[in-house]
């Protein structure tokens, strides 16, 4: 039907945009952008929540009985409380390949229609005061769903720089010190719409 769009967004706190409004979470934004002039049916499904490591995003997946078979679009971005929690980086390669694959059967399959973002690095914000240590972690992890993603010929879209850019511009972090606002989600748009 062209004159409905569906898209999945699969992810935690910075796919459910904690501390923003609705209409400033990147997956409603992006969908904004894709079709500025209201297409009919569009609707983003988000299955995210704050604090979720990568198998607790599968469980919730698994456990999901409003799944359609088929989106048109599938967004993956998963892993900063594998990280903040000290998991085992080895367990979320495993996971991480497990929910990506799960994205393309979703997407019926199709590669085209499925994109990763790259984990922020929560260290350029008041909460995370310049803590080289997560840099570092968080570069790791990132390395890791960057070349899975590859792997699996999935675009990748690497909003790291965007997020580190959250010391010299407060804009950019929600007022929990912690998340991005909603102008920094605009410029995670930007370049996924690139």
């Amino acid at each position: 039907d062209t004159n409905s769009f569906a898209y999945l967004a699969l992810g935690d706190s910075y796919t459910i945009g904690q501390s923003v409004d609705e209409k400033d979470r990147f997956p409603v934004q992006l969908l904004d952008r894709l079709f500025p002039n209201n297409l009919e049916n569009k609707e983003v499904k988000i299955i995210a929540r704050t604090g979720w490591r990568t198998d607790q995003l599968q469980t919730a997946i698994d456990a999901d009985t409003e799944l359609k078979s088929k989106y048109d679009l599938v967004s993956l971005l998963i892993g900063v409380n594998n990280q903040y929690q000290g998991g085992d980086i080895e367990i979320y390669k495993v996971e991480f390949r497990a929910l990506l694959e799960k994205a393309i059967s979703l997407a019926g399959n199709d590669k085209t229609k499925v994109f990763v973002v790259s984990i922020p690095d929560y260290a350029y914000t008041p909460f995370g005061n310049g803590n080289t240590a997560i840099s570092q972690e968080i570069d790791a992890y990132n390395a890791i769903n960057k070349e899975i993603t590859e792997s699996l010929n999935i675009t990748y879209h690497d909003i790291t720089p965007i997020s580190r850019e959250g010391l010299n511009d407060p804009t950019l972090v929600a007022d929990d010190n912690l998340h991005p606002s909603g102008k920094q989600y605009t410029k995670w748009v930007e370049v996924i719409m690139d």
